[in-house]
């Protein structure tokens, strides 16, 4: 059913551009924001003569469990395209494990029935932290409980090292008790394999399958250097390498009794445990589809994830927890009520732009009425070129909207993502992360302008806050030192992100009636500039009619 919209006037304007600066939050007043010491004309110039107001963009108003819970760019962006907040993954597989749902759904029941049939190890592939961003160590352990319970006779985790969501060199506060937890379980589990997040495994948007490849020989070969233990993995490594964070460790093999503890072999079960989509897909696909790397031996094994990562090729198909039904989003109106858009960012952004602003929608949702733009990016640390692909975003987005309005089709709205805050700002280097908050700042300068030539409005806000702390704190704020440096924090943050309405041929007021907006009121807001009036349970518009 085609989904309209009814408008309230012609708007007669230039399109309505959503620009996301990915990490820029509006955090603390101290020397770890590298927000505030970057030099920004444009934003200063923004906050100072435009109408601007905080958005939440993290807990509740994401729909996180808690609003301790830091937002993250799947979630932000599924909120700024939705127009509404949905239960998202933390909460629904927290639900699910604490109801019992989880273990009476046919997809825990597959996983375990063929351990026990088969005399089977269970795997467990995953982010082992309690960042709750991409998982929860609290899941996984309730997994594992409810697997001793039913008998299963041995478990294997594959540990996927934070130090993203978490602190930078937190490893063995997961490592070491998690280890012994096991131990008390059974004796008979452990960890197998590990390492680094950002070395194996967890590639997104194809940007670097070498990770996956390797993670696959670590997983399943239990080819890697070998440990008696994963913690001693991270003692070695750090003593091998001094500064070394945990997301860049290398990979490694857990042996007992002189050979790999548990590789993955035929008649085995394997969870991903991740509820996350994006870092999970090409995992996913190394077991039940198809991959650029010589994988192998490829086990026979009964594979499943904690969600669906893909929900247009149903991927995994064995599932543990069912995702939210996200529907009626922004895009889908518009595409209805025949208004072109535009989306663009680089790889690492483009799916947020795309899929998760679509409501977890893989392509196009009428080819005819969208352009989507990816821009391929750097396959470097990013706090190497922390300037990333903002320049070609900038030039993409500016040609395209140009060329859309000199053909006679213009553009209604537009979305673009600049990733810099956040990339950079997880490699915890405050420098870095400084420059390219002002790589950002830099294309704005030429970005908003082009726009208001076009007759246009810019919208610029931020899906979740980075680059705003980089620096870890005490409980009384002051900086903590480690090595006679800042310890760097290169997780997100819980702080509240800009939203800013630059339009030069007209004045908006901000609605204060508006009770502590977020992430989900853009889209009304987007409407309303349009010309258009958003669908009655959408979140409200940020501004005054009128």
């Amino acid at each position: 059913m085609s989904l309209t919209l009814t408008k309230t006037a012609n708007p007669g304007r230039g399109p309505v551009v959503i620009v996301v600066m990915d990490g820029v939050g509006l955090g603390p007043d101290y020397a770890g924001n590298a927000v505030q010491a970057a030099r920004k004309p444009v934003l200063d110039r923004l906050f100072a003569n435009d109408p601007w107001t905080k958005l939440r963009a993290h807990g509740t108003a994401v729909g996180m469990p808690s609003d301790a819970d830091m937002g993250n760019s799947e979630v932000g962006h599924n909120a700024l395209g939705a127009g509404r907040v949905f239960a998202q993954g933390a909460k629904l597989v927290q639900d699910a494990i604490a109801g019992g749902s989880l273990y009476r759904g046919a997809g825990w029941n597959t996983v375990i029935g063929n351990c026990l049939d088969k005399s089977g190890t269970l795997h467990f592939i995953g982010l082992l932290s309690d960042g709750n961003v991409h998982s929860h160590i609290d899941h996984l352990k309730a997994l594992i409980a409810e697997a001793k319970r039913r008998g299963v006779k041995k478990v294997a985790v594959h540990a996927l090292i934070d130090g993203r969501d978490v602190g930078e060199t937190s490893a063995l506060d997961y490592t070491e008790p998690f280890e012994a937890w096991l131990a008390e379980v059974d004796p008979g589990y452990g960890i197998a394999s590990g390492g680094g997040r950002m070395q194996i495994t967890m590639d997104r948007y194809e940007a670097d399958w070498d990770m996956v490849a390797r993670g696959w020989a670590l997983h399943v070969h239990g080819e890697g250097r070998r440990f008696p233990s994963a913690s001693a993995a991270v003692k070695a490594f750090r003593t091998e390498k001094p500064g070394i964070i945990d997301q860049d460790l290398p990979g490694f093999v857990v042996e007992r009794d002189g050979r790999p503890f548990a590789p993955i072999v035929d008649g085995d079960s394997v969870v991903f445990f991740n509820f996350r989509g994006d870092r999970a897909v090409e995992i996913s696909k190394a077991f039940v589809g198809e991959v650029p790397f010589p994988r192998g031996r490829r086990p026979a094994v009964t594979f499943a994830g904690m969600m669906t990562y893909d929900g247009d090729t149903n991927l995994p198909p064995i599932i543990l927890v069912e995702p939210p039904t996200i529907d009626r989003t922004l895009g889908e109106y518009l595409v209805g009520s025949g208004v072109r858009q535009l989306a663009c960012s680089e790889t690492q952004k483009f799916g947020h732009v795309t899929y998760f602003w679509n409501g977890n929608r893989t392509g196009y949702l009428d080819q005819s009425l969208e352009k989507y733009i990816e821009v391929p990016s750097d396959r470097v640390s990013f706090d190497q070129r922390p300037w990333m692909k903002a320049a070609e975003i900038t030039d993409a987005v500016i040609t395209e909207l140009r060329a859309g309005a000199a053909s006679g089709k213009p553009y209604g709205l537009a979305r673009l993502n600049f990733a810099n805050g956040d990339m950079v700002g997880h490699t915890g280097v405050f420098e870095a992360t400084r420059m390219a908050v002002e790589a950002v700042d830099l294309c704005l300068g030429r970005l908003l302008p082009a726009i208001a030539e076009l007759g246009g409005i810019s919208l610029i806000t931020a899906d979740h806050g980075n680059a705003d702390e980089m620096y870890e704190q005490d409980k009384k704020g002051a900086v903590k030192f480690e090595n006679g440096r800042p310890k760097a924090k290169t997780s997100h943050t819980l702080s509240p992100v800009p939203f800013i309405i630059h339009d030069p041929r007209q004045r908006h007021a901000v609605d204060p009636s508006v009770a502590n907006p977020g992430l989900a009121n853009v889209a009304a807001t987007a409407l309303s500039l349009m010309g258009y009036q958003a669908p009655s349970d959408y979140a409200r518009s940020l501004i005054l009619p009128g």
